[in-house]
């Protein structure tokens, strides 16, 4: 983040990638929970020796900046804070004289990242840093047993190569059954960017196989194939007849998934 990139962020106010910490004379005990936040979510700056007054940022700087800055990447390394070992790219910065500090906190490849136990695992939403859950703590660590393979980015592919009637069906539903999520009415390369379809311009193994065009898919992941039968009866042996419905091969997993939720419907076991 440039000088100048840190002013116009001042213009604006704090979201889900920027945090203020006054922090003057020492490092603010509510900093962590920003550190886990950001490292359970995409990532994002912490700049102390701003205050934040209302919607007003006014820069005080640091006191003894090589100090606050020792103290704050030592205890991301030490092992001791955290349940895993982290670390951040520290820049700075001076204001008529006033020192000011800028860390990025990356998006941790091993989630869920915490402080003391797994009860101070916290996310990034907007503005603020939200305690997790015990089920989006435990989806973390299932997501974790199986490998972070989905967010691998996948070289030479652009949001060019998403399905754009997916993408645009997928935000019109996240649009009308969750209406306060928070990127929902960002530009297509914003929101894929922050719900991990692709990553600095390149899509995700994960936004590859959830929206990727037909060609695209079979070309990186040449085995896919989602299958979805509608069977009369407890199990096959029960069933007189194999299947009453085949899906229609689809482009992607999305597009898999809209057929599927229909024909649930039209063969309801409950009718």
């Amino acid at each position: 983040m440039t000088k100048e990139g840190l002013l116009q962020k001042l213009t604006e106010i704090e979201w889900d990638d920027f945090e203020c910490k006054a922090a003057q004379d020492k490092l603010p005990e509510d900093v962590w929970k920003t550190v886990s936040a950001f490292s359970n979510t995409s990532g994002g700056w912490i700049v102390f020796g701003i205050k934040q007054q209302g919607k007003r940022f006014e820069i005080q700087g640091v006191n003894n900046g090589e100090k606050t800055e020792s103290d704050f990447l030592n205890t991301l390394r030490n092992g001791q804070k955290f349940n895993m070992r982290l670390s951040a790219t520290p820049k700075k910065y001076y204001f008529d004289g006033k020192l000011v500090l800028a860390f990025f906190v990356p998006s941790s490849i091993v989630k869920p990242i915490y402080f003391g136990s797994p009860i101070n695992t916290y996310i990034r939403t907007g503005s603020g840093d939200r305690r997790a859950t015990e089920t989006e703590v435990m989806a973390m660590m299932r997501d974790q047993a199986f490998g972070s393979k989905s967010e691998q980015v996948v070289e030479g592919t652009s949001i060019d190569d998403l399905n754009k009637g997916s993408l645009e069906t997928y935000r019109n539903r996240i649009r009308n059954d969750n209406p306060s999520f928070p990127y929902k009415d960002l530009s297509d390369n914003q929101f894929c960017e922050k719900v991990g379809i692709s990553k600095e311009g390149r899509l995700t193994i994960g936004g590859i196989l959830m929206l990727g065009q037909r060609d695209v898919v079979q070309r990186h992941i040449s085995n896919f194939w989602i299958d979805y039968l509608e069977i009369p009866g407890k199990s096959l042996a029960d069933a007189q007849v194999r299947y009453t419905f085949r899906m229609q091969e689809q482009d992607n997993i999305w597009e898999s998934y809209q057929p599927k939720i229909r024909t649930t419907f039209l063969y309801s076991p409950s009718r």
